[in-house]
């Protein structure tokens, strides 16, 4: 059985460099999307704050 899920489109997370893949979630505002996780989220808003 092929899977179609094998050419998902990729990107790099800003806080950990980590690869992510497209998700269906994301489909509205994929060029939005920055960081893979809710943690790296929170991260770069940490570090933010602190070099301010």
């Amino acid at each position: 059985m092929p899977h179609k899920k094998l050419h998902l489109a990729t990107k790099d997370c800003r806080v950990c460099g980590r690869a992510f893949a497209w998700r269906k979630k994301w489909e509205r505002d994929w060029n939005k999307v920055l960081y893979c996780s809710q943690r790296c989220r929170k991260a770069s808003k940490q570090t933010f704050e602190q070099s301010t």
